[in-house]
């Protein structure tokens, strides 16, 4: 098989994979802003009800590092495709079953008790499943190529959100009655045939060359993943995890708080923000892989950076083009925040990010830096965010300014890491020539 035959196929993989899991992940996060309350955590008053749901959706964060930590102790001992699999398999059944849970009238305390154990189980599957999809892609990807076909995982993200968007936009025409009884099931089971798309795809691949290489050259592990990283990789993970604090909580406020924040708030109704997102992933969809192709070129902190930036400045006028109400507005508002803000980091987040580690414990330290940002600053943000407008009494300044300082964070945390767009992958201990690793690296590998 040709190279580039073996990569269009290792990046389908990737992608239906990824395709599934963030459509799954999201679908939550939009019934959360609209009927779980209502459905499962019936309580005096509305904004208690999406509060409560919103908590809900803040658990499949928490388990978000335990599917890093088991998925990536694995994959950095067995390899990357069979964790793919079973992380799959994971996600997949449980937004199905969540499709078929009871509502709280039905089942009482079971229900919103089972739905929280279903969430909690898509985030362990979420925490081990974007850190094998990516290092399908970029320890297969050639040298200078890696921005750009890593950025082909991340595509899941922008896809994933437009399918679960459109899912919910089209049941959301249903009358209220039949919407909350049985419309917004319909989403939930879809994901069935996903998964089994899925899976046909995703077995026919075989191993990373990077792992195999590495494990031709180097004897297996003898110590925990983990424990190595911890050890010898600790500044590299802090990095990674501060680094994409400004994207992890920059979603959260633009779209889950902020579909709850329009329609409840500012009376602009649910599907206004709902339609842009479904508009703005259409974009990213085309700007992803610009932007991967992008950091090959001028390297991966200037694109970041800039992403980073947009999203710290930028969401003071987001609020602002809410408050507007005009629909143009908004949707232009939302492009610039999600699909070219987020997007600048998120594209390059698969490339920027396995660069800062070693073969043996690449999958790990990915996928922890990358999930513990998620559990910080994913997700308590809906959260905090409603708690800090309704301390306002209804403005979006404070949301503003606690997304602009986490920002400021990440900005740090890339200006210390140094380039990274030129560093070898193929090394087990991540070893590179001293002109080519990150500053970080040197002082701890």
């Amino acid at each position: 098989m040709s190279a580039t035959r073996h990569m269009r196929r290792v990046s389908a993989a990737s992608l239906v994979g990824s395709v599934l899991e963030w459509y799954d992940f999201y679908l939550y996060g939009t019934a959360a802003a609209l009927v779980l309350g209502t459905l499962y955590f019936p309580a005096s008053d509305p904004s208690t009800e999406t509060l409560l749901a919103l908590l809900s959706f803040a658990g499949g964060f928490i388990t978000r590092p335990l599917g890093a930590v088991v998925f990536g102790h694995f994959g950095d001992r067995l390899g990357r495709k069979s964790m793919l699999v079973t992380t799959m398999m994971i996600m997949g059944l449980s937004t199905f079953a969540i499709g078929l849970l009871p509502a709280y009238e039905t089942w009482g305390f079971w229900a919103p008790a089972l739905l929280v154990v279903l969430r909690l189980l898509q985030g362990v599957a979420i925490g081990g499943e974007w850190g094998g999809a990516t290092l399908l892609t970029v320890e297969n990807a050639p040298n200078g190529r890696r921005g750009f076909f890593g950025s082909v995982p991340q595509l899941g993200a922008p896809i994933g959100l437009l399918l679960s968007a459109g899912a919910f936009a089209l049941v959301s025409q249903l009358p209220q009655e039949d919407m909350m009884s049985w419309g917004w099931r319909v989403p939930f089971l879809f994901s069935g045939l996903l998964l089994l798309a899925g899976m046909w795809v995703r077995v026919s691949v075989g191993e990373t060359e990077a792992f195999k290489a590495a494990r031709a050259t180097a004897a297996p592990p003898t110590s925990i993943p983990v424990v190595e990283l911890l050890r010898t990789h600790w500044r590299q993970t802090l990095l990674a995890l501060g680094a994409r604090l400004a994207d992890a909580a920059t979603f959260n406020v633009i779209n889950v708080f902020a579909i709850s924040y329009a329609a409840h708030t500012l009376g602009l109704g649910g599907n206004v923000v709902l339609t842009g997102f479904m508009v703005s992933s259409a974009v990213q969809i085309v700007l992803i892989p610009l932007f991967g192709k992008l950091s090959d070129q001028i390297g991966r902190r200037p694109v970041y950076g800039a992403g980073a930036v947009i999203c710290g400045v930028g969401v003071f006028g987001y609020f602002w083009a809410l408050e507007q109400g005009s629909v143009p507005v908004v949707w232009a508002a939302i492009i610039l925040m999600h699909a070219v803000g987020t997007g600048l980091m998120f594209s390059i987040q698969s490339a920027f990010f396995s660069e800062l580690f070693g073969t043996s414990v690449r999958y790990s330290g990915i996928s922890i830096g990358y999930q513990a940002s998620g559990l910080i600053a994913g997700a308590p943000t809906p959260a905090i965010a409603t708690g800090l407008a309704a301390w306002a009494g209804g403005a979006s300044w404070p949301v503003s300014t606690y997304l602009l300082v986490l920002c400021v964070i990440t900005l740090i945390c890339i200006v210390y890491v140094g380039e990274t767009a030129k560093r070898e992958l193929g090394s087990a201990s991540g070893g590179t020539t001293a002109e080519n690793a990150p500053a970080p690296a040197r002082s701890t590998t």
